[in-house]
C-alpha cells in the first residue's frame, strides 16, 4: 500500500534539510525523484549519491518560466512536494515590505505557481497525482516575529483545500503536512538557548521534532493507502498545537 513503484516524484526546496530527507524516503520507497531548488549543486549531490532513479534541476519557486522550464526538463511527474519556504524574522512593527512580499512570493505565490504547472501535466497526462504541500502549525497558531511565514503557511493550508476541491475530478489528490519545530542546525542556538528551553518544554512529547517522524505523513499521503484522502492537513508537532499551556 505504500509502494512507490512506478511513480516519479517532483521536490521544490530539495537542497534543504526537509527537501533532501523527503526525497530520500521516496526514494527508498520505490518512486522516481526530482530534486529542485535554486542550489542545483546540492541537488547534484544528492542525487548522485541516491543514484539510479534521481536527477536534478534548477528551479526558483518564484519564475513562472523557469518552473515551466524545470518541468520540461524532466519525465512527466505524478507526485508533487510543495516544500520550498523561507522566514523573515523580524517584530510586526519591524517586518519591512521588501520581507512581507519576498516570504510570501516564495512560499505562497511559489507553492501556487508549481502547484498549477504540475496539476495542469498531470491533467495533460491523465495520470492523476498527489500533491502535498508543506505547510507549518504556524498556519494555525502564531508566535512573534514572523509575521509573513504566518500568513503565507495559513494561507497555504487554505489553498490546498481549494486545489484538493478543483482537481478531484481529474484524480489529483491535494493535502498538506503541518510540521511542528523540527531539529536543525539552522535553529540549534536558539533551542539550546533558555527562550529555546522553555518552548520545548510547551511540547507536550517535550522534544523538537526529527525529519524522519514526517515519514509516516508524506508516505501515507502519495501512496495508495492514502487514495481516499485530499484536503487534508496533517499535524506531525508531537501535541504542541493543542496544547493550551
Amino acid at each position: 500500500m505504500f509502494s512507490l513503484e512506478g511513480r516519479r516524484a517532483f521536490i521544490t526546496g530539495a537542497s534543504g534539510l526537509l527537501g533532501g530527507h523527503f526525497a530520500r524516503v521516496l526514494h527508498a520507497a520505490g518512486a522516481e525523484v526530482v530534486l529542485a531548488a535554486r542550489r542545483v549543486e546540492v541537488c547534484e549531490a544528492l542525487a548522485a549519491e541516491l543514484g539510479s532513479r534521481a536527477q536534478a534541476v534548477r528551479l526558483d519557486v518564484q519564475d513562472a518560466a523557469g518552473i515551466a522550464a524545470a518541468f520540461d526538463a524532466v519525465p512527466p511527474c505524478d507526485i508533487l512536494v510543495n516544500n520550498a519556504g523561507i522566514a523573515a524574522t523580524r517584530g510586526f512593527l519591524e517586518h519591512s515590505v521588501e520581507d512581507w512580499d519576498k516570504v510570501i512570493s516564495v512560499d505562497l505565490r511559489g507553492a501556487f505557481l508549481v502547484g498549477q504547472e504540475a496539476a495542469r501535466r498531470m491533467v495533460a497526462e491523465k495520470s492523476g497525482g498527489s500533491i502535498v504541500n508543506v505547510a507549518s502549525v504556524l498556519g494555525a497558531r502564531i508566535i512573534p516575529g514572523v509575521s509573513g511565514y504566518t500568513a503565507a503557511k495559513a494561507g497555504l493550508i487554505h489553498l490546498t483545500r481549494q486545489m484538493a476541491v478543483e482537481l478531484a475530478r481529474h484524480s489529483i489528490r491535494v493535502n498538506a503536512i503541518a510540521p511542528g519545530y523540527i531539529a536543525s542546525d539552522i535553529n540549534a542556538g536558539f533551542f539550546d538557548s533558555e527562550a529555546g528551553e522553555a518552548m520545548v518544554k510547551r511540547i507536550p512529547q517535550r522534544r523538537l521534532g526529527k525529519p524522519e517522524d514526517l515519514d509516516g505523513a508524506l508516505l501515507l499521503l502519495t501512496s495508495k493507502a492514502g487514495a481516499h484522502m485530499t484536503g487534508s492537513v496533517i499535524t506531525v508537532d508531537g501535541g504542541h498545537s493543542i496544547n493550551a499551556l
